[in-house]
């Protein structure tokens, strides 16, 4: 009977550690053109499953992720996946730099881990302008069970996309952009795809659909908002409700209220929202434009309508109103007071504030430069630090794994070379685990963006005026939020440090759709000696000097009722179990 109870504690323990694996989900996504009108136009705009916006990733930290991408469009694709770090597999990064595009008509099937991360994040079309079509998503990352959220669970999750739009195509914006042209002011702005609540018959005509977020009174929502537009920064604020931040692009943040704030292009966050009025009608759910040159802006704001089950009737009077446009200091007051949560736990158990970032000896210093757009060699070109991106035939991950010589320089200086601007493909040479700081210093006249894929960057500074060595003495070295996108106002700078421990080749660049477009990217080069990345994925698509090596497009997988292996096999294995334990029974 003893042996019987130590066979029945071994199983037992195996059949743990078989049920521990990280799941996989699976998905199946057709990318293509559908008809819509956002603004009461019928256009072309780029959709998933018929989708737009696109369909949320739900999932939560260490899952693995199966996408099965089918290109429907006229041109070649790539999906990426904003915010997601991709840890030790750039493979998986979908932009111009790892990876071939996907052609029209064929199929891909991106699997990534979404390890140590917890959050929101979103995903969208990263070639040719595309995202201004849309083709854009959410990502939630979810806390694992062992980890509690640091504030009460809420009664409900919530995802709002909100974005400047364009009645042209994306294809007629590009055409302006390369001829100078410049994209000009919106149309209109869109939440969750849909325009606005027809909240005054002088603004808004009739006939246009709109978003309405049904709520129960009393609850708690966890609101996730967005900013996947095209190159307008965005007020977002909700008539007579607080907004609590609790967290922004995979971190956790201290705990405070605001009455409305700025997101800019490329940036997400999250708010608790409790339903605390009277209901005595809906409420306006407001993201109004910042910055922009518009002879009539009152025709820019996107409204939707907050409605509560108990609501008696519906919204009406004026929208709650915006910062003043004059003040050119709220903004940046703002997001300096964002904070980094240090005391809450995210994906692991220990504290956000564990990383003492502020103790770490800076080993590298990049002062990036940018200009509005500017003719080199005849062509409409933005820059950072003098140098237009120019994306090879051959992806640079490609290059770097084959040994393909002359497809990029690992020469990107550390600072503004004086010298005249220049088209080359030049990338930061980063040195595995150095910890970076890098200042971002904004020459053009409106609000940029800068994103770097792969990690998670601390904001410790910013400010107007130009950056100096003595600029560091205002830097927070303490609770500056982790983040992977970061504004930087016109004329002014400002600072991130960056621990590079993530091998791979990353994308920095402009989320404004335009400064992208015209080469104001690079790369970053993160060689780990001991060769520790993943290694290229058996389905990889060729291009550009690797063309020969491409094979025929296999058939098209559907993952979609495809169950996950981990459950299959976790259930044949119950199976065997049960069966033995059946036979010592009897």
């Amino acid at each position: 009977m003893l042996s019987y109870y130590c066979y029945l504690l071994l199983l037992l323990c195996f059949t743990t550690l078989c049920l521990a694996e990280d799941p996989y989900v699976y998905f199946d996504w057709t990318v293509s053109y559908i008809t819509a009108s956002p603004l009461g136009v019928k256009q072309q705009v780029i959709g998933i499953n018929g989708q737009f916006p696109g369909p949320i990733l739900n999932v939560t930290t260490n899952w693995n992720v199966v996408v099965n991408v089918k290109n429907d469009l006229d041109e070649p694709m790539l999906l990426t996946w904003n915010g997601i770090q991709q840890r030790k597999d750039t493979w998986q990064d979908g932009v111009s730099g790892t990876n071939c595009p996907i052609p029209a008509g064929w199929n891909w099937t991106y699997e990534f881990q979404v390890k140590d991360q917890i959050g929101s994040f979103y995903y969208f079309p990263s070639l040719s302008l595309q995202r201004a079509a849309g083709g854009y998503g959410g990502i939630t990352i979810n806390n694992r069970n062992v980890i509690p959220l640091p504030f009460a669970t809420p009664d409900g999750d919530i995802t709002l996309f909100i974005s400047d739009w364009f009645i042209k195509s994306h294809k007629e914006l590009r055409k302006e952009i390369e001829t100078g042209v410049g994209l000009g002011a919106p149309d209109g702005i869109l939440i969750n795809g849909l325009g606005p609540y027809h909240y005054d018959n002088a603004v808004v005509s009739g006939g246009i659909a709109y978003q309405t977020v049904n709520v129960e009174p009393g609850k708690t929502y966890r609101l996730r908002v967005h900013n996947v537009g095209v190159s307008t920064s965005l007020n977002f604020r909700i008539q007579s409700h607080n907004l609590l931040l609790v967290e922004t692009e995979g971190s956790y943040t201290v705990q405070q209220n605001y009455t409305s704030l700025d997101i800019h292009v490329g940036q997400s966050y999250s708010f608790l929202v409790t339903m605390d009025q009277n209901a005595s009608s809906d409420y306006y759910i407001v993201a109004s434009p910042r910055f922009v040159n518009s002879s009539d802006s009152s025709k820019l704001v996107g409204v939707s309508v907050l409605h509560y089950s108990n609501s008696q009737g519906p919204a009406s009077g004026p929208l709650p109103d915006p910062p003043m446009e004059s003040d050119t200091f709220f903004s940046m007051s703002q997001a300096r007071s964002i904070r980094w949560n240090v005391s809450a736990g995210a994906a692991r158990p220990n504290p956000q504030g564990s990383f003492k970032y502020g103790e770490i000896t800076v080993t590298d210093v990049f002062v990036l430069h940018n200009r509005p757009a500017e003719l080199i060699e005849g062509k409409w070109r933005t820059t950072l630090s003098g140098i237009s991106y120019l994306a090879p035939s051959t992806p640079l991950k490609l290059a770097e794994q084959f040994n393909i010589p002359g497809v990029f320089k690992l020469d990107f200086p550390n600072k503004m070379m004086n010298r005249q601007a220049k088209v080359d493909t030049s990338v930061i040479n980063g040195t595995y685990k150095a910890f970076v700081e890098i200042i971002f210093q904004n020459n053009d006249t409106t609000v940029q963006s800068y994103h770097l894929d792969g990690y998670a960057f601390f904001v410790v500074g910013m400010d107007y005026g130009l950056w100096t060595e003595n600029s560091r003495s205002t830097y927070n070295k303490w609770d500056g939020v982790a983040r992977c996108t970061t504004q930087v106002f016109p004329g002014a700078w400002t600072a991130i440090l960056v621990f590079l421990d993530n091998p791979g080749i990353w994308n920095l660049r402009a989320q404004n759709l335009d400064s992208w477009y015209l080469g104001q990217e690079t790369y970053v080069s993160v060689v780990n000696p001991e060769n520790s990345e993943l290694p290229v994925p058996a389905n990889t698509i060729f291009c550009g000097a690797l063309s020969p090596l491409q094979k025929d497009q296999a058939r098209r997988v559907n993952f979609s009722s495809a169950p996950s292996l981990t459950k299959t096999m976790n259930l044949i294995f119950i199976g065997f179990v049960v069966s033995l334990l059946g036979s010592f029974m009897r």
